[in-house]
């Protein structure tokens, strides 16, 4: 069972995992946590009785739980299989979470890989933003063993509100890339009909209200609105890149399911001519004046 004695090691303390690691030590838990040049300023956690490890083996060597909150697929691998990663250190009966958002074939994989090394493992990736995650009120979408997710509810419920049970191992990842392939596809379609509108001399407010009245109605309207708006993109801080990342992944989900992709591929073309003036770390939200000024330049 998850037991606030237990130790909680964190992988990747970033916007997100930062919010989760600042939660879980609210909640109680004791944590370690990975140091990386990509972490956020960790001098608070440490502050509050956190311990920093060099190599992802001593981490998993002294965790009960291991969380992996990283960029994708790739990143997962390497903290996993590299030398002296998670793997190596990883003790019968501990439990590896991974939060991160990846390709579905893989996290089967390691889920077979942390097995036999005698883990325990469950893919329980993330929506919503850094400020849901500083608050502990993350959603989460879970695969893998009910009875290990029956018992690790207490930990998960310390950083997250809302928590769904997708299925067995990989349906978490799959549900993940589901919903944001929805998301990033309503935001982009959305952030060209703004553009449109702006090249066709429609006032913003009045497509804004036209749409919230009618069927553009819902959560990408109101997160893109203040942009639309105001130029204001800080209700959305997700970059064009991770969008990218994650339609790719999507992508590659669909073909290995033999699914339907024309729409998916049409809105990753967009973010890939989108990013590649340089605006990779733009926010979605900033579609608006990226696909506005290349119309502009035709």
């Amino acid at each position: 069972m998850s037991s606030k004695q237990q130790w909680v090691g964190m992988v990747g303390v970033g916007l997100m995992g930062h919010g989760i690691a600042s939660s879980l030590q609210r909640h109680g838990w004791s944590l370690n946590f990975l140091e990386h040049p990509g972490n956020q300023p960790v001098e608070d956690l440490i502050s509050r009785g956190a311990t920093a490890y060099s190599s992802g083996a001593a981490l998993a060597a002294d965790s009960d739980v291991i969380i992996l909150c990283v960029t994708g697929t790739p990143q997962v691998e390497d903290v996993l299989f590299s030398d002296g990663g998670v793997l190596e250190g990883l003790r019968t009966g501990r439990v590896v979470i991974d939060c991160s958002t990846a390709i579905p074939s893989s996290t089967l994989r390691i889920a077979e890989a942390v097995e036999a090394a005698g883990g325990r493992f469950l893919d329980a990736p993330m929506t919503r933003t850094p400020k849901e995650a500083a608050e502990g009120r993350l959603n989460l979408i879970v695969g893998g063993d009910r009875e290990l997710f029956e018992a690790q509810l207490p930990l998960l419920q310390s950083y997250a509100e809302n928590i769904t049970h997708a299925g067995p191992v990989g349906s978490g990842h799959k549900l993940k890339l589901l919903h944001n392939f929805v998301s990033i596809g309503f935001s982009t379609v959305l952030a060209e009909a703004a553009a449109c509108a702006e090249q066709g001399g429609i006032e913003a407010e009045v497509l804004v209200d036209v749409l919230a009245q009618g069927g553009g109605a819902g959560t990408v309207l109101e997160r893109l609105r203040p942009y639309i708006l105001a130029r204001d993109d800080s209700g959305f801080r997700f970059s064009i890149s991770n969008a990218h990342k994650d339609l790719g992944y999507y992508l590659a989900m669909a073909r290995d399911t033999n699914a339907t992709q024309s729409a998916a591929a049409g809105i990753h073309q967009v973010l890939e001519d989108a990013q590649s003036p340089g605006h990779a770390h733009s926010t979605v939200p900033e579609l608006v004046s990226i696909l506005t000024d290349q119309a502009r330049r035709k």
